[in-house]
């Protein structure tokens, strides 16, 4: 079962490309965190797409993956807002968010919040180098910046989805609003936390044996 996986990291840019997919006519959910969200949805954005790439890769065959980047002087002050709001509830032993959620987040940035713009430059480096490494001389890989203009052309290309010439990604999520997806309105939105006949249980693997 083919999927498309949005992999880059948070405030990047994966509301938007949600929201641009859900208009395309496909089902997204954002952030997925069971076997059944993965298996009723198209698309899935942000966490665990972001850490769990090369698994997500060898569960669903044929899939393609879509990394946003963003430049470093726009993604910085955005993700330490983001985390700084975010900390207390990735608190490994008390915080509330959902557990894959938070090894998700452990596993890309550190259980030990907040991080410096050094030490999150690092973590953005990191990752862009280690996904760019996985995907290399592959056709089922894409890298795009949501805010350049041809940006929505070149995915929907990639997909095979038909778009206009023109045509941009909505801005969402600006500043500090980071509720823009619970906010939007669409039948096609994929719950993160679905249950199946095995009920929310997510995937098995350790993200210390990714290869």
């Amino acid at each position: 079962m083919s999927k498309i996986f949005i992999i880059g990291l948070p405030r990047t840019g994966t509301t938007s490309i949600s929201v641009a997919l859900l208009e395309m006519g496909l089902s997204v959910a954002h952030t997925g965190f069971t076997k059944k969200t993965f298996e009723m949805a198209d698309a899935i954005s942000d966490a665990p797409c972001f850490s769990d790439y090369p698994h997500l890769d060898k569960l669903f065959p044929n899939s393609k993956f879509i990394y946003l980047t963003r430049e470093l002087d726009k993604w910085l002050p955005s993700i330490t807002m983001l985390l700084d709001k975010m900390a207390q509830r990735l608190d490994p032993k008390t915080g509330v968010f959902h557990p894959i959620l938070k090894r998700s987040f452990h596993h890309t940035f550190s259980v030990d919040l907040p991080l410096s713009h050094s030490e999150l430059t690092e973590c953005y480096q990191r990752h862009e180098k280690d996904v760019r490494r996985y995907f290399e001389n592959r056709d089922d890989f894409l890298s795009i910046d949501v805010s350049e203009p041809d940006s929505l052309l070149k995915m929907s290309q990639f997909l095979g989805l038909s778009a206009k010439d023109d045509a941009t990604f909505p801005k969402l999520n600006v500043g500090r609003n980071v509720a823009s997806w619970r906010e939007y309105k669409h039948p096609n939105k994929i719950n993160s936390n679905l249950a199946g006949v095995e009920h929310r249980k997510y995937f098995d693997y350790a993200l210390s044996n990714i290869k």
